[in-house]
């Protein structure tokens, strides 16, 4: 692969969607460079879909080419998910074995039944940032787009009163809202730190909630999840449970604000917010690249040879925006469209698990917001937003509005 004229993947770029742009110009499958590994990247719709469904593709890290691994650097994005070892790289009946004691609690009618802790969460949410000054740019991504799935995640599964103060604060640095922290390794460290110790106590202490259920698991049945498993599962869940719906919120925050006549559209019922959330989520995924699939032998995809061992990044907000897919005017956010599918969520077994708990959250926040503020309007200009500086979320740092009155 040497030899190949290789893209570079800057998780600092100043404009994903352009970079996306010219990635999906350059074929199906790019050669692609980013953090320090050599790899393939699905640009488009079509192809991604197949990347994420062949037979001969695999989540499984071992049949990563063992010399490409061993040259991978270490404390990288890619790093920290390729040798994650809870259900998220697992493959066959060991992802089945660790995504069942799940599914039930993340299914939509048991989320369904969520919705109205939700809307109270999101209610105080709303209360606050109605005393905050009325003319003056209020952050939404730190202000509500993060606290609302940070809260009902950490209810969902477990989180201790005590710890959620420091938890918070470490996961204000990961998810890049924090003006203190900067996520670092050390921050993980001390993440991952707290979280075996809310492991520990709530081994001594059980309540109702997926952390208690897991320990039961392991407990009753100590073949079914390792040690290693249990944790790696209950990190899984805590930070993918509400990091990408941060993105998700904001984003569609973003759009709703900056594309006009878009949300006029909901306000006056043409366009339900279900809508503008499944339309961020194709327009501007939350997930902009995700390490990887490899080859599991040599594999033709759309006229490109991957050799076995070769890696696979899968370009969700590259696909979102493919003209195959979605029409040539597939870079316009338009709630009117016709429902088409997307790729935010993946697709077959490893479809996101939170998905309906995404999608709920997301649609009270942004009901709830713009009908509390009718006066809202953007605080800065898109291009004046800095971009989070990572190659697996797709958002901004920050999302100011000036709120005006609240709504009587």
């Amino acid at each position: 692969m040497t030899e190949l004229i290789r893209f570079v993947l800057d998780p600092a770029t100043p404009d994903l969607h352009a970079d996306n742009e010219r990635l999906r110009q350059a074929g199906p499958l790019v050669p692609v460079t980013t953090e320090g590994v050599d790899a393939w990247a699905a640009t488009r719709y079509a192809t991604l879909m197949t990347v994420l469904t062949h037979p001969d593709m695999t989540r499984e890290i071992r049949h990563w080419d063992p010399v490409a691994r061993a040259g991978a650097p270490p404390g990288t994005a890619i790093t920290r998910i390729v040798t994650d070892v809870s259900m998220l790289n697992a493959e066959g009946e060991d992802h089945r074995r660790l995504r069942a004691p799940l599914a039930a609690g993340f299914g939509p009618r048991r989320i369904e039944r969520l919705r109205p802790k939700i809307a109270a969460i999101t209610a105080e949410l709303i209360d606050r940032l109605a005393e905050m000054p009325p003319d003056e740019p209020v952050d939404l991504r730190k202000h509500f787009a993060y606290p609302l799935p940070r809260e009902v995640i950490s209810e969902m599964i477990g989180i201790p009163r005590a710890h959620q103060e420091r938890l918070h604060e470490l996961t204000d640095a990961v998810a890049q809202v924090s003006s203190d922290l900067e996520d670092s390794p050390e921050v993980r460290r001390d993440l991952h730190g707290l979280l075996h110790q809310i492991i520990e106590e709530r081994r001594r202490t059980p309540g109702e909630d997926l952390i208690t259920d897991l320990i039961t698991l392991r407990e009753q049945d100590g073949g079914r999840l390792s040690e290693t498993e249990l944790f790696a599962t209950i990190d899984l869940l805590f930070i993918a449970g509400h990091v990408t719906t941060v993105n998700l919120i904001t984003n569609a925050i973003g759009a709703l604000l900056n594309v006009p006549g878009q949300l006029d559209l909901l306000r006056s019922g043409q366009c339900p917010f279900t809508a503008a959330v499944e339309e961020t989520l194709r327009w501007d995924s939350p997930i902009a690249y995700f390490p990887f699939r490899y080859a599991k032998r040599d594999v033709e995809i759309d006229g490109v040879h991957l050799r076995a061992g070769e890696p696979v990044l899968a370009c969700f907000a590259s696909a979102g925006r493919d003209p195959e897919q979605s029409g040539e005017d597939a870079d316009r956010f338009d709630i009117t469209r016709p429902p088409a599918a997307h790729l935010a969520f993946g697709h077959g077994p490893h479809f996101c698990l939170g998905a309906p708990l995404a999608r709920v959250e997301a649609e009270v926040a942004l009901k709830a917001l713009f009908e509390a503020f009718p006066g809202i309007r953007a605080g800065a200009r898109p291009e004046e937003l800095r971009p989070l500086d990572t190659l697996l979320g797709n958002s901004t740092r920050s999302m100011p509005a000036v709120l005006g009155p609240r709504a009587r």
